[in-house]
């Protein structure tokens, strides 16, 4: 994927590559959207990984949603993906799935796989319409608040159809 591409939101508005730069605003982000959310080092670890993938959309300089993959021994894993409250229901969680599954094809991953808090029914609708299956579930995976993760992949079969 290039390094950015602009967004039809008009605006400004842009999803791309995150830099060194963005370390601020997502560890923020973070603080937002997670009960166990990531601190700046672990944040700033991943970006400089050879298996990490971070994407940012942006508008105007602010950092409304990222997301992160990691690409090892053949297969993704969505580790991340955070939309700011305000921001959600707009498509943003969308255009990232799509960002990561171009860099997953791009790298000829033969699957993605990610977990979801079981209650998080919105984010499994948005995996579920993106191919995406449950698959198993990881028992007492979450703290605070306690919860089960389902495990869901969508994954490519001989033909190179996905599945």
């Amino acid at each position: 994927m290039r390094e950015s591409m602009a967004c039809g939101s008009g605006g400004g508005a842009l999803l791309r590559r995150m830099r060194e730069t963005d370390l601020e605003q997502v560890a923020e982000l973070e603080r937002l959207c997670f009960s166990e959310s990531w601190s700046r080092r672990i944040l700033e670890a991943g970006l400089h990984s050879a298996y990490d993938i971070f994407y940012v959309w942006e508008q105007e300089g602010e950092i409304f949603a990222y997301c992160n993959l990691r690409l090892l021994a053949g297969e993704g894993e969505i580790e991340r993906i955070a939309v700011r409250p305000d921001r959600r229901r707009l498509g943003l969680g969308r255009k990232l799935m799509e960002a990561m599954e171009k860099a997953a094809s791009d790298y000829r991953a033969s699957a993605i796989s990610l977990e979801v808090r079981e209650s998080n029914l919105a984010a499994r609708r948005l995996y579920e319409s993106c191919g995406f299956a449950a698959e198993g579930v990881r028992k007492g995976y979450y703290h605070n608040p306690f919860e089960d993760a389902v495990i869901m992949w969508k994954r490519q079969d001989q033909t190179g159809i996905t599945t």
